[in-house]
């Protein structure tokens, strides 16, 4: 049992929006709604994502965008174990949003993926592989295709829901939750690990990585 959490970004995502195409071809979906979807709160949009968290069955996946991506990765730095992967679409750059100093900036501790365009009004291409780099995801670039919105003719996207779906693959013959050596964490902002924290778990998430990156096509390789 598992639950697809859909985390929309400013203004939430429309009836046209690729999340809520999305909404109708994975089972299990449950969307986060924001009490004010026109001011970006991060500690506000961040506690709705935890309330859904906490209701949630079973591993979590997440499907983020824009600043959604940011309140997503603020609130799971709590929920690593329960989290089994996430897919980052456009995030929007802290900077913009002044909330760099709060968002995590080191390896989220579960499979992610970043995808990015070259020309996203919301973050340059290199902005969003430094967050991709900070949070130990795998890096998308599908060219220009601006903020990955509705706007930018993003509706029903097949390529977004194939990257998901090779995603949640990747996860099929590994652990989820504490693995690799007891019930150490990494403690926020000092990038060392807790102290059960063990080689093992590294591994297991270099592993899922390995094995999703393994199974993307060429046109979704790596490219900055």
């Amino acid at each position: 049992m598992s639950t697809v959490l859909i985390v929309p970004g400013l203004h939430g995502s429309g009836p046209a929006h690729w999340q809520t195409w999305l909404e109708g071809q994975v089972p299990d979906c449950v969307r986060v709604e924001q009490s004010d979807w026109s001011t970006p709160q991060i500690a506000r949009w961040a506690g709705a994502v935890r309330q859904q968290l906490d209701r949630a069955k079973g591993h979590v996946w997440i499907v983020a965008h824009s600043f959604g991506c940011l309140a997503a990765a603020h609130a799971a730095w709590d929920y690593r174990d329960r989290i089994a992967g996430a897919m980052f679409v456009a995030p929007a750059d802290p900077e913009k949003f002044e909330v760099t100093n709060i968002i995590p900036t080191e390896h989220l501790g579960f499979p992610s993926v970043v995808v990015s365009s070259t020309n996203d009004p919301w973050v340059r291409l290199m902005r969003a592989a430094w967050l991709a780099d900070c949070w130990g995801s795998h890096f998308i670039n599908i060219g220009a295709a601006g903020h990955i919105n509705t706007d930018a003719g993003f509706g029903p996207w097949p390529e977004g829901l194939l990257i998901f779906e090779r995603l949640r693959r990747a996860q099929d013959d590994l652990p989820l939750g504490q693995f690799g050596g007891g019930g150490g964490e990494r403690r926020r902002g000092t990038g060392k690990a807790g102290s059960g924290s063990s080689s093992g778990r590294r591994d297991a998430l270099a592993r899922r990585m390995q094995a999703f990156r393994a199974g993307l096509d060429d046109d979704y390789r790596i490219a900055v």
